[in-house]
C-alpha cells in the first residue's frame, strides 16, 4: 500500500496540537504574526513579571523601544550570554522616562523556573518577516517556540518527497539574509523535519549541516519521527530544559553549543547516582564531546546543595592546560567558577576557600597534597579539607588515577562521590595485571557504568566519523622473505604465514633511512588528498606522524626538512604537490626533554634548531626556557580552533610525536594519524585512532590511519580493539580495504554506464521508478568514488585512462544528475505518493567541491582578520594575504574578484564606515546594490518594470527550458508607448518585446551572475 505524504500545513497542525495537549504547558496563539504583535506581546508579560518593581505604572513608549533596543543582538551567541544572565536570570536595564522613578532591573526569563514560577510558554506559527534586500524573498516562519514572549526554538518543516535538508536549507537562507533580527535574533535551537526525519542544531551565524543531531533515547535507540522527537525533546520541562541547562557558550569560538541527546543522558544518569551517593563511570566514546560533557556534569553537581566541591582531574600538564581552556571557554558566561591550580599551594587555597567552585587539577597536585598532611597531620587547614564533601570527576579515568592513588585520596578525602570518564574502559580482557586486591578494572575501580556510548552508536548517530585504516609497508613481500631468511635460514618461509614472518623481523630495519625515507615520500607525495588538497586554501586538514622514540622522531624531522629544500638526494617533492599547497609541507615536532637523560644535551641542541624553524616559520620567540608555551601554542596551532589558525600562513601540516597528542588532543581539523610504530594495546590503539575522527567539514569522511610496520601484526591488532570497544559493530567502523572500495567502484562505473552511457541518455527516462533507478546508480558511484580517493593507492589519472570518465564529464553527469533530481520530486509531488521500487535519498548531495565557495569563505575570514587586528604588523600580514587570495580568485571570478578588491579598499581605507557590519554584511550589502543599480538602469533604458526584473533576476535559473520564472508577466507589462515615445528608430512592438526577452538574458550572464559566489 502507497504511504501518503503528510502535507506541510497537516504536520504544522499536528506539531502544534501535540505540544498544547495534554498536560503540556504550551499555549497556542493564533494572533500572533507580525513582529509587533510579538512585541505588544512580550511587553505584557514583562510587566505582568515586574509588577512589584514596576510599581504599577506601566512602560512608555519610550521607555520599550529602549528595551527593544538592548535586545536586538548582534549574533545568537551574544544573544545566549544575555539569556545565561547572572546565575541564570536574564534582565533588561530599566530607566524610567519619569527620572522621579529611577531606574532598576527587569526579569525577563529566570532559567532557574523550569515549569513554573515565571515561566509562560507559547506556540506560534506562520510568523512573517518581510525581505530585507531585492533578491531576498518574504519569509514565513512555519512554527516558533517561546518562553516569556521571546523566540528560543525555531522549527522549520518540509513534506517527506523534500525532505529536513531543505528546510536546513531554508533557516541557512534565513540566516544570511538577515530574517532573524529583533525580537528573533535571541533564538538558540532550530528544529527541522519532514516528518520521519528529525534533526536539531543550536543556532549560530554559521550553520554546518555535519552538526544537525537526531535524537536518542535513553538506550541510544534512535527517536526520529516528528511527533516521537516533540515528545522527547520538545515538551516542557525538556524544552527549556535544553535551553537552560543543555546549552554550552563557547567564547574561544563565540558560538552556541547545544548537547547531544547521549550527553544528556549522562548528565542526568550522574545526577541521579550523586542523589544516591554512588560513584560510576560513564562510557564516552572518544571524539562524541566527552569534555563538554564532563564540564557540564561537574557545573550541574555544583547545584546539589550536599556538594562543597567539584574536583576534575586530568592526567598531564598539556591536558590540563587545554581542559581548562575549554573549561573557562565554556565558563565565561556561565555562573561557575573554573579555577586552574598553578601549584600545591594554590590548590590548597582554593580547596579551602568559601566559594563554589570547579578546581581542574592533576594527581600530582593532589598527591603533595597528602604528603603534607602525612609530614603535618595537625595543620587545621589541611584537616579542613578532610571533610569536604566532594565530587571528583576523573577525565580518562582508568588512566589518570591508578587503583592504589584512589585508594589513598578515598581514605583522606573522607567524603568524596568519584566519577569517571573514559572511551576506553578496561574490562577482564585487557584489565590491569593484578596487585593485591586493587581494582583491575574501571568498573572494578569507580563502580557501575552509569552510561554507555560506543563508537559503533556514535558513528550511527553521525556524532564521530568511521575510520579508514591502510596497512602499508615499505618493501615488497618478496623482500620480507629475504630479510626473515637472512636472519633465520633454517625458517621453512612457505610454511608460516606473513604475521608469523613479521614477527620474526628485526625491528632495527624500521630504523634504516630507505624505510624512513618511504614513508616520508608517502605522506608527502600520495597523501593529498588525505590533507584535503582539494578543498581550498586555508581549508586543508592536517595530521600526526607517531613514531616509536624521540630520536627517531627527531630525524624525521631533519628528513623532512632537508626534502623541503631540496637538499635530499633521493625524495623531492612532486610537482603535483607544489602545485596544490606551495608551502606544503609545514612541519612541527613536540617531545619532552629532561635533563636526566644521558643523552638530553643532543635533544636540547635538536630542540633549539626546531625552535628557530618554528619561530622562523611563524614569527614567535620561542626558546628552550618557554618550551611549555611552545607545546600550548603548537597545540593551539594544530587544531585550528581559533580564526587565528584558519589563516594558511598560520597553519601547520605534520606534527611529530612519540606519545604526546595521541590522547585527549582534539582537532576536528586532523584527518590522519601516520603510524610508524608496532601497534600498541587496545585501548592505547582507539585513543590514538581517534584523534582523526572528529566531525569538521563536507569532505571529511573517515578518521584515516596509515601504518608502515608489520600490516598483518598491526590489522590483527586492529580487529581486537576494535571488535572490544564497537558492541561487535567493527566491521561498520571500518571503511572498506582499497581493494574492496575498487571493486565496488568498478561495478558502479558498469551500471551507471549501462544505465546512461551519455550525458544526454538522462533525459530518455520519463517513468518515475527508471529515473529514481538512474539517479540512484549516480549517487552510489558519487559516494564510492569520493571514499575511494582519499586512499593512498588511488590514482586520478588510472581511473580516467581505465573508465574514460574525466572531471569535465563527472561535472556534466552531476548537473544531468541534479535536473533528474527535480523532475523526480516534481513527480512525485504530483502522484502524492512515495514509490518504494527504488527508493533513493533526495537528501543526497553531491560531493564535488564548489572552489569558488571555499575561496569566497576563505577571503571573507582574511579580511575579518584584517579587521579584527590591532597590531600594525598582523594587519599588514592579513592584508597581503587577502590580496594575494583575491588575485588567485580572479583566476575564476575576474569580476567579482575586483569587485571585493574595491570593497576591501574602501574597508581599509573607512574602517569607522563599516564598523557595526560584519564582513559578510559589508560584502553583500555591496554586491547587491551594484547588482541593484545595474538592473535598475537596465529597466530603465528598456521601460520595464522595476520590482518584476528583480524578481526575474533573483529567480534566473540558467538551465531552465522555456520562459524564466516571471519572465511574461514582466514583458507584457513593458511600456512600449514610453518605448517609442523616448526611441530613435524605435522597432516593432514585436521586436521590442524579442529584444527584451533575449537582451535581460544577455544582461544576467554578462552582469549579475559573475558577482555570484
Amino acid at each position: 500500500m502507497p504511504k501518503i505524504f503528510t502535507q506541510e500545513q497537516q504536520m504544522e497542525e499536528r506539531l502544534i496540537e501535540l505540544l498544547t495537549k495534554r498536560e503540556s504547558q504550551w499555549t497556542y496563539r493564533s494572533d500572533l504574526k507580525t513582529a509587533d504583535d510579538l512585541w505588544e506581546n512580550f511587553f505584557q508579560q514583562l510587566e505582568a513579571n515586574n509588577t512589584a518593581k514596576l510599581d504599577g505604572v506601566p512602560l512608555t513608549s519610550q521607555e520599550k523601544l529602549s528595551i527593544k533596543s538592548q535586545l536586538d543582538f548582534p549574533s545568537f551567541y551574544v544573544a545566549g550570554e544575555w539569556l545565561s544572565g547572572e546565575n541564570g536570570v536574564a534582565q533588561v536595564e530599566l530607566h524610567r522616562e519619569d527620572a522621579s522613578l529611577g531606574a532598576c532591573q527587569l526579569m525577563v526569563i529566570n532559567g532557574n523556573e523550569i515549569a513554573g514560577g515565571s515561566s509562560h510558554y507559547e506556540v506560534i506559527n506562520q510568523f512573517r518577516s518581510e525581505k530585507r534586500d531585492f533578491l531576498d524573498q518574504d519569509g514565513r516562519f512555519d512554527v516558533t517556540l517561546m518562553i516569556n514572549g521571546i523566540p528560543l526554538i525555531q522549527i522549520e518543516l518540509k513534506n517527506r518527497s523534500e525532505g529536513y535538508k531543505k528546510a536546513f536549507n531554508q533557516i541557512d537562507r534565513y540566516i544570511k539574509t538577515g530574517k532573524y533580527h529583533g525580537i528573533f535574533s535571541m533564538l538558540q535551537m532550530f528544529v527541522v523535519s519532514n516528518g520521519v526525519d528529525t534533526k536539531y542544531i543550536a543556532a549560530n551565524s554559521r550553520l554546518n549541516a555535519k552538526f544537525l543531531t537526531g535524537w536518542v533515547d535513553q538506550e541510544n535507540q534512535p527517536v526520529t519521527n516528528l511527533e516521537d522527537f516533540t515528545t522527547s525533546a520538545l515538551s516542557i520541562p525538556e524544552a527549556h530544559e535544553m535551553i537552560a541547562n543543555y546549552s554550552v557558550l563557547d567564547k574561544s569560538s563565540k558560538s552556541v553549543i547545544l548537547l547531544r541527546p547521549y550527553q544528556i543522558h549522562a548528565i542526568k544518569a550522574i545526577r541521579q547516582a550523586s542523589y544516591q551517593q554512588k560513584g560510576g563511570y560513564v562510557w564516552r566514546t572518544t571524539g562524541s564531546g566527552k569534555t563538554l560533557t564532563s564540564y557540564k556534569v561537574a557545573r550541574n553537581l555544583l547545584k546539589i546543595a550536599s556538594i562543597d566541591k567539584t574536583i576534575f582531574i586530568v592526567d598531564r600538564r598539556d591536558l590540563d592546560q587545554q581542559t581548562t581552556n575549554a573549561f573557562t571557554s565554556y565558563a565565561e558566561a556561565d555562573f561557575v567558577a573554573v579555577d586552574e591550580t598553578a601549584n600545591v599551594n594554590d590548590l590548597i587555597k582554593r580547596l579551602t576557600s568559601k566559594d563554589r567552585s570547579l578546581v581542574i587539577t592533576t594527581i600530582q597536585k593532589l598527591n603533595h597534597v597528602m604528603k603534607r598532611y602525612q609530614q603535618n597531620p595537625d595543620n587545621k587547614r589541611l584537616n579542613k579539607l578532610r571533610d569536604l564533601r566532594l565530587a571528583v570527576v576523573v577525565d580518562e579515568c582508568h588512566r589518570a588515577v591508578t587503583p592504589q592513588k584512589q585508594f589513598e585520596l578515598e581514605k583522606f578525602f573522607k567524603y568524596s562521590l568519584w566519577y569517571g570518564f573514559t572511551g576506553t574502559p578496561l574490562f577482564a580482557e585487557n584489565a590491569r595485571d593484578a596487585f593485591g586486591d586493587l581494582a583491575r578494572t574501571t568498573e572494578e575501580q569507580y563502580g557501575e557504568c552509569l552510561h554507555k556510548y560506543t563508537v559503533q552508536e556514535a558513528m550511527h548517530d553521525q556524532a564521530v566519523l568511521g575510520f579508514q585504516i591502510e596497512y602499508k609497508q615499505t618493501f615488497s613481500d618478496f623482500q620480507l622473505d629475504q630479510l626473515v631468511a637472512d636472519q633465520f635460514p633454517k625458517t621453512n618461509l612457505s610454511a608460516i604465514d606473513k604475521k608469523e614472518k613479521e614477527v620474526q623481523l628485526d625491528s632495527a630495519i624500521f630504523d634504516h633511512p630507505d624505510h624512513m625515507e618511504e614513508v616520508v615520500d608517502s605522506i608527502i607525495n600520495k597523501s593529498q588528498n588525505k590533507f584535503g588538497f582539494n578543498n581550498g586554501v586555508g581549508k586543508t586538514y592536517d595530521a600526526i606522524l607517531t613514531t616509536t622514540s624521540i630520536d627517531k622522531a627527531i630525524a624525521y624531522y631533519k628528513l623532512f626538512k632537508e626534502v623541503k629544500t631540496g637538499q635530499h638526494p633521493r625524495v623531492s617533492i612532486s610537482e603535483t604537490t607544489k602545485r596544490a599547497v606551495l608551502d606544503f609541507p609545514k612541519v612541527a615536532i613536540t617531545f619532552s626533554i629532561s635533563d636526566n637523560e644521558h643523552d638530553s644535551q643532543d635533544r636540547k641542541e635538536a630542540m633549539k634548531e626546531i625552535l628557530a624553524d618554528y619561530n622562523q616559520e611563524f614569527g614567535m620567540n620561542f626558546s628552550l626556557e618557554t618550551l611549555n608555551a611552545y607545546n600550548q601554542n603548537l597545540n593551539q596551532r594544530l587544531a585550528r580552533k581559533s580564526d587565528t589558525y584558519k589563516v594558511r600562513s598560520e597553519q601547520v601540516d605534520l606534527v611529530i610525536v612519540v606519545d604526546r597528542l595521541l590522547t585527549g588532543f582534539d582537532a576536528p581539523c586532523l584527518s590522519t594519524l601516520f603510524m610508524d610504530r608496532p601497534p600498541m594495546k587496545p585501548h592505547h590503539l582507539i585513543q590514538a585512532f581517534s584523534r582523526t575522527n572528529r566531525l569538521f567539514d563536507d569532505h571529511k569522511k573517515y578518521g584515516q590511519i596509515v601504518t608502515f610496520q608489520t600490516p598483518a601484526i598491526f590489522e590483527e591488532a586492529v580487529k581486537e580493539a576494535l571488535l572490544l570497544y564497537s558492541n561487535g559493530g567493527e566491521d561498520q567502523i571500518q571503511a572498506p580495504s582499497y581493494e574492496e572500495s575498487k571493486q565496488e567502484l568498478d561495478e558502479a562505473v558498469k551500471e551507471l554506464r549501462t544505465l546512461v552511457p551519455s550525458v544526454e541518455s538522462f533525459n530518455n527516462y520519463t517513468d518515475l521508478a527508471e529515473m529514481k533507478r538512474v539517479a540512484k546508480a549516480f549517487q552510489r558511484f558519487d559516494s564510492i568514488y569520493r571514499t575511494i580517493e582519499v586512499y593512498s593507492d588511488f590514482s586520478e589519472a588510472e581511473f580516467v585512462a581505465q573508465y574514460g570518465f574525466d572531471r569535465k564529464e563527472f561535472e556534466d553527469y552531476t548537473g544531468a544528475y541534479k535536473n533528474l533530481i527535480e523532475r523526480i520530486k516534481e513527480e512525485m509531488n504530483d502522484e502524492d505518493e512515495l514509490e518504494e521500487d527504488y527508493p533513493i535519498d533526495i537528501e543526497y548531495e553531491i560531493e564535488s567541491v564548489r572552489t569558488e565557495q571555499i575561496d569566497y569563505d576563505y577571503l571573507v575570514l582574511l579580511i575579518d582578520r584584517y579587521r579584527e587586528s590591532t597590531e600594525e604588523q598582523d594587519k599588514e600580514k592579513f592584508k597581503q594575504e587577502a590580496e594575494k587570495t583575491i588575485d588567485e580568485f580572479g583566476r575564476r571570478k575576474p569580476e567579482l574578484s575586483e569587485k571585493i578588491r574595491d570593497i576591501f579598499q574602501a574597508i581599509i581605507s573607512s574602517p569607522e564606515k563599516y564598523k557595526n557590519q560584519s564582513t559578510d554584511e559589508i560584502l553583500a550589502n555591496e554586491i547587491n546594490g551594484y547588482k541593484e543599480r545595474v538592473l535598475e538602469d537596465y529597466a530603465k533604458a528598456e521601460f520595464l518594470n522595476e520590482e518584476l526584473l528583480k524578481y526575474v533576476a533573483a529567480n534566473y535559473d540558467e538551465d531552465r527550458e522555456g520562459p524564466q520564472i516571471g519572465e511574461s508577466e514582466m514583458i507584457n507589462t513593458a511600456d512600449f508607448e514610453a518605448y517609442k515615445e523616448n526611441t530613435q528608430n524605435p522597432k516593432s512592438k514585436l521586436q521590442y518585446r524579442k529584444k527584451i526577452r533575449h537582451g535581460y538574458k544577455d544582461l544576467i550572464k554578462e552582469k549579475i551572475m559573475p558577482y555570484d559566489v
